[in-house]
């Protein structure tokens, strides 16, 4: 089997056990580039990919190649490359390689660009290309949203990269870069450190920020007034666009219009489009094919409630950032009992804060309990019911109420239908007959299986899981 032949094979295991977007993303421009002796060469486009190749697939990558070819001591490195670059002759026998080893010793190699944060460690990382805010603010920038106010946690370390590499080459590595993910999880807040980063670099760069209301009404106002081509200066003229919670363009139909024609011409001209939403693209409902299309033609990444590790980190930072000193204890407490999102976790210590300062008081554990009380009883789960359940999944899916509740096993249908099983079971204990007799009069074992199903699931699908962690936001606030 050639080297090509073995990568491919390779390949086609990683396509069945990683997601179609994952995959895309990383291995799609992937190619042998050589191979000396037990040891093959992955020319891969750029330092992101090698990166994440090496810190998050490699495992992966070294066990399909190893079960393939059965050769137990293959070894697989990476290296930043173009397709062109490798040829016929780059693949040399062992022969050859013991012959030039010596010489391939002496080789210089060029500098490898600072590797991403490892993502298989557990320890919170801030780490940042920025010294310090930059003075330069875009429009519509918040100056504390940079990256070096940002914690890095398990379950937002893709995206963080992800952006990490649009401020290094914006327009280039991925465009539109698309972040998705419920409220108040740092969506914005990295967008806008991108635009930070560049604006650093570059202080005449021109950057953009907008709600998708603000597009929406500049639009409806100018074009109202006779002023198109002053709202088409504005939109297309940026280096850098970042439109925030674009998921309000559904139904709007000339807004999507609008948007469509400014998307295409700054794409077209390599100019930085991100975009936040609480859901993927394809999840967004009256939402047109081609503007999906288009937002699924770079990179989508999703932000993930913080673990406690991440919320801890957070805590300390804004405390160091306020001048004001919590114990670990203290940081424990508050981390533990407040899960719902960053913004939460924020209110939570300015409360603690604004009160011991006022009453000059240093924070006990047992004052910031009784402070917190309102905080730490967590959501109102009595207020969550069967109804409300079905209504917000089906709300959530664009679906409709006598779809879920039919019996239709269209894929699209029944993932949600097995969702609200989960969400009846896990949010309001509901029995599997009384789960049944919910989504249309079906037999107990029906809901006990969905249940079971979704369970699963969520250890083992993180799509799955960040949209179910959507929906419980939506139950709760």
């Amino acid at each position: 089997m050639s080297p090509e032949q073995l990568w491919n094979a390779a390949l086609g295991e990683l396509e069945l056990e990683l997601s179609k977007a994952n995959f895309t993303t990383w291995f799609e421009d992937t190619f042998i580039l050589k191979r000396e002796g037990e040891k093959m060469t992955v020319g891969v486009p750029n330092a992101f990919t090698k990166t994440w190749l090496e810190n998050k697939y490699h495992d992966s990558i070294i066990k399909a190649l190893r079960r393939i070819s059965e050769e137990n001591t293959l070894l697989v490195v990476y290296e930043v490359s173009t397709k062109k670059e490798a040829s016929p002759s780059a693949f040399i026998d062992e022969k050859a390689t013991k012959e030039k080893k010596e010489t391939q010793n002496q080789e210089k190699f060029s500098p490898q660009p600072p590797t991403i944060q490892n993502t298989t460690s557990k320890k919170v990382s801030t780490t940042s290309p920025q010294k310090s805010s930059p003075k330069i603010s875009g429009i519509g920038l918040n100056p504390d949203a940079t990256f070096i106010n940002f914690i890095v946690g398990k379950k937002n370390e893709l995206a963080h990269a992800a952006c990490l590499a649009v401020s290094e080459n914006p327009g280039e590595s991925y465009n539109p870069l698309f972040i998705y993910g419920g409220v108040g999880l740092g969506k914005t807040h990295l967008m806008q450190a991108v635009g930070h980063a560049v604006l650093e670099k570059n202080p005449k760069s021109n950057i953009l920020y907008v709600t998708c209301e603000t597009f929406t009404n500049e639009f409806i106002r100018l074009v109202g007034e006779g002023r198109a081509d002053e709202f088409k200066e504005k939109y297309r003229s940026v280096d850098i666009l970042m439109v925030d919670d674009i998921q309000f363009l559904a139904g709007k139909e000339g807004t999507q219009e609008a948007f469509f024609h400014t998307f295409n011409h700054l794409h077209q001209r390599n100019k930085q489009i991100i975009l936040t939403s609480d859901r993927p693209p394809r999840a967004i409902p009256t939402l047109e094919n081609r503007l999906i299309s288009r937002f699924e033609g770079g990179m989508i990444v999703d932000v993930n409630l913080p673990d406690l590790e991440t919320r801890i980190a957070i805590l300390e930072l804004k405390s160091r950032q306020k001048n004001f000193d919590i114990n670990a204890e203290i940081a424990q407490y508050i981390a533990s009992n407040i899960q719902n999102s960053i913004r939460e976790l924020e209110g939570a210590l300015n409360r603690v804060i604004g009160f011991h300062q006022l009453n000059n008081e240093i924070p006990t554990l047992d004052s910031v309990k009784t402070l917190l009380t309102s905080f730490s009883q967590g959501p109102k789960r009595g207020a969550v019911t069967t109804k409300k359940i079905l209504a917000t999944v089906t709300q959530f899916y664009d679906i409709e109420m006598k779809d879920i509740t039919g019996n239709s096993r269209k894929k699209e249908l029944v993932v949600p239908r097995q969702i609200a099983m989960y969400l009846m079971r896990e949010e309001v204990h509901a029995s599997y007959p009384n789960i049944g007799q919910e989504l249309g009069g079906r037999d107990h074992t029906t809901a006990m299986h969905g249940c079971q199903k979704i369970k699963k699931l969520v250890d083992e699908d993180e799509k799955i899981q960040s949209e179910i962690n959507m929906i419980k936001q939506r139950l709760y606030n």
